[in-house]
């Protein structure tokens, strides 16, 4: 019987076998070999690996924010049993801005108790991220306050990210990706969409590991979003272009068709002034002029619903980048402008829908979801994107207040906060005995929660040793 060439000898195996035992490293040739009848195609880096976490740490609440109703409350005497539905809260759902690392976050709204919550909303019908791809980035960057320039170092727990990221370069960074797009597309309702934004570092590693958890034939889109910024590089063509990556997660997706606006220089060439200067269109195979009696009679036969409408929308969006003097700028690194969130939401969201983003930065997610009547989930790791973003949703609540448009109130929650002291409260009006056996039962579930997040395996017959 002939083997096949491309299957490995006995003698080849026992040579696998061998270097495993010694701890060596297995050429990759005989590897893609071993797993040759897989898959057609099978990706391939440092550190994949197909487990994704299904730890479910408990959210604490740090701060609720419904801010314009807390100043009515101050200024004005209302009673005790009077209701006052000026820019309320609506009822229902509270949006939620979550501090901490997105991949527990994720796994923690995937398996934990909120799922419920999220599922009864209906689900997350859109997740636009926008996460970092600029290989080496280390969490640090330069902001200015009251006129002078400060470097903003990252905190303990942005080093740690930075060194799960990058610490191998991008096969770190494809790991970190990987399991979070995973979980992201057990979040997402099944008429959702997911919007995946990077630029020319990693767009082509995006798209394989998209095309890998989603299925290629979800591929929906891929967006180029130009935008004008000054040209300083003279050795290159210019890098004027971001990419946005489209997947759907069935046939049943929402789509709103958005059409754009015509450029005057287009309508130019079917509009004209008869002798008279009456306003004319001209016919739509460009065949001669129809007249105005024509037109009634064929409104159908001229452009002028068309420029009406507007087009079709494309796949390359001509929006710029936020104005240095424009009032929505935070001066946040990585901030997106209004206007691009705006058409993405539009599109792929219905109002009242929940959509999510988990590398918020500065916010504008949240922000144009408020503004359009959506319900949102944000999380950031860093500290100073979830206090950008609070101040940013504060003004927002502020703005629609003001314009008597309604609004959600939202509150603050951290993943992480799990000292000793917020995790073990107990009741001291019980009697002593109850006290203790709840005290030692919330002791085992604080140990347990610990050891799982750390994968950690409990062991028994130590005094301080865990697992």
């Amino acid at each position: 019987m002939l083997q096949d060439k491309n299957s490995l000898t006995d003698k080849e195996k026992e040579q696998v076998v061998n270097l495993i035992k010694e701890g060596k490293v297995v050429p990759k040739e005989l590897l893609y070999r071993l797993a040759r009848d897989d898959e057609d195609v099978f990706l391939f880096w440092n550190e994949r690996s197909e487990e994704v976490t299904n730890a479910v740490l408990p959210f604490h609440s740090i701060e609720y924010i419904d801010e314009p109703r807390e100043e009515i409350s101050k200024t004005q005497q209302i009673g005790l049993f009077a209701t006052d539905d000026r820019g309320r809260q609506l009822k229902g759902w509270t949006n939620k801005l979550i501090w901490g690392d997105n991949k527990l976050i994720l796994s923690s709204l995937v398996n934990g108790p909120l799922k419920e919550e999220i599922e009864k909303e209906g689900g997350v019908k859109l997740i636009y991220i926008d996460p970092p791809f600029a290989v080496g980035a280390d969490f640090s960057f330069d902001i200015k306050i009251d006129g002078d320039e400060v470097t903003k170092k990252p905190s303990i727990i942005e080093e740690i990210a930075y060194r799960d990221t990058w610490g191998r370069g991008i096969s770190s960074y494809l790991a970190m990706m990987y399991e979070r797009l995973k979980l992201m597309h057990d979040l997402l309702a099944d008429d959702g969409s997911i919007y995946v934004h990077c630029d020319y570092r990693v767009n082509s590693y995006l798209r394989l590991i998209l095309d890998d958890i989603w299925g290629k034939d979800n591929f929906r889109n891929e967006i180029i979003w130009c935008y004008s910024t000054m040209q300083t590089v003279k050795t290159k063509f210019a890098n004027k272009h971001d990419t946005i990556l489209i997947y759907q997660k069935s046939e049943k997706v929402i789509y709103n068709t958005i059409y754009e606006t015509y450029p005057e220089d287009y309508v130019r060439r079917f509009r004209y002034e008869d002798e008279e200067g009456k306003f004319m269109i001209r016919s739509k195979t460009g065949q001669g002029d129809l007249t105005l009696e024509d037109e009634k009679r064929n409104p159908k036969e001229t452009y002028r619903q068309y420029i009406k409408i507007g087009s079709l929308p494309k796949d390359w969006w001509e929006i710029d980048m936020i104005n240095s003097n424009a009032i929505e700028r935070l001066n946040f690194p990585t901030q997106k402008p209004e206007a691009l969130l705006e058409q993405i939401i539009k599109a792929s969201s219905n109002e009242g829908d929940l959509i999510a983003d988990f590398f918020c930065g500065s916010g504008t997610t949240c922000a144009v979801a408020e503004k359009l009547g959506r319900r949102w989930i944000c999380a950031d790791l860093g500290r100073f994107a979830i206090h950008t973003t609070r101040k940013r949703m504060i003004d927002v609540q502020r703005e629609l207040k003001r314009e008597n448009k309604p609004y959600r109130a939202f509150e603050i929650l951290n993943l992480g906060k799990y000292e000793r002291k917020y995790f073990l409260g107990i009741n001291t009006d019980l009697p002593e005995e109850e006290q203790s056996r709840q005290l030692e039962q919330k002791q085992g579930q604080y140990i347990n929660l610990v050891l799982e997040g750390y994968k950690a395996k409990r062991v028994k017959g130590f005094k301080i040793l865990q697992g």
